[in-house]
């Protein structure tokens, strides 16, 4: 699944901003809008969004 698509999905089921998402997930809160306006993430972000997702649903600390 495309990881625009995996964000926006968690977004709604977490009720989260995307700028405090990017901020936590990555430190960069444009990283939602900045994908949607066609920016490609490199695969240390994919992996670091993928995993903060992951860790937020097993209700693991994140910032």
């Amino acid at each position: 699944m495309p990881l625009l698509m995996e964000i926006t999905r968690f977004l709604d089921s977490a009720d989260m901003a995307p700028a405090t998402f990017g901020r936590r997930a990555v430190n960069d809160p444009r990283l939602v809008f900045d994908l949607k306006r066609g920016r490609e993430p490199g695969k240390r972000v994919s992996a670091r969004v993928r995993a903060f997702i992951a860790a937020y649903r097993k209700g693991a600390p994140c910032n």
